[in-house]
């Protein structure tokens, strides 16, 4: 069942609880909600936690934390999957994102002049990029958390129905 999965997964409540970072949630972080394991909010999360990876600013972390509080989602699942852009798929997912901004808005990529260096940074390498870049960022962040809400509640339904069904012939479950 997704449910062992996902408790093997996330981080427990008292790593949550204790994060630095996520202190100025306050008691917000007691709502029982937070850490309830079912499908809609395994879905839920899964949709915040996916959105969140695809914003391209530190601290993803904490905004998934806010994200999951206001849609009352499981926390530690949306915060954990963050971590889906880490330093090794940061660069294909977020050039991915620039491509889709590019196509988006119809401009030619400037794929040719990307060197990312400090200096390319220093030199305003980003200042021609930033508007496709963000709206990609947003177009994958929706599409990727669209399609993650629907495949964790459809998966999530149909292993439901399966252990019904073994139950139902006496197969257990």
């Amino acid at each position: 069942m997704p449910k062992n999965l996902i408790k093997r997964i996330t981080p427990s409540r008292e790593v949550i609880r204790h994060n630095k970072y996520l202190q100025i949630f306050g008691q917000r972080l007691h709502d029982p909600n937070l850490w309830h394991i079912n499908r809609r909010s395994s879905a839920g999360a899964v949709a915040v936690g996916l959105f969140m990876a695809f914003v391209p600013i530190p601290f993803q972390m904490v905004l998934a934390a806010g994200a999951s509080i206001l849609f009352r989602v499981n926390m530690p699942l949306s915060v954990a999957l963050v971590w889906v852009t880490n330093p090794i798929t940061i660069p294909p997912m977020f050039f991915f994102a620039y491509l889709v901004g590019t196509w988006v808005l119809g401009v030619p990529t400037a794929a040719q002049d990307f060197q990312f260096s400090l200096e390319w940074l220093r030199n305003g390498g980003l200042n021609g990029i930033w508007p496709t870049f963000l709206l990609g960022c947003f177009i994958c962040g929706a599409v990727s958390s669209l399609v993650g809400y629907f495949t964790i509640r459809g998966v999530w339904r149909l292993l439901a129905v399966r252990k019904w069904q073994g139950r139902r012939h006496g197969k257990g479950g």
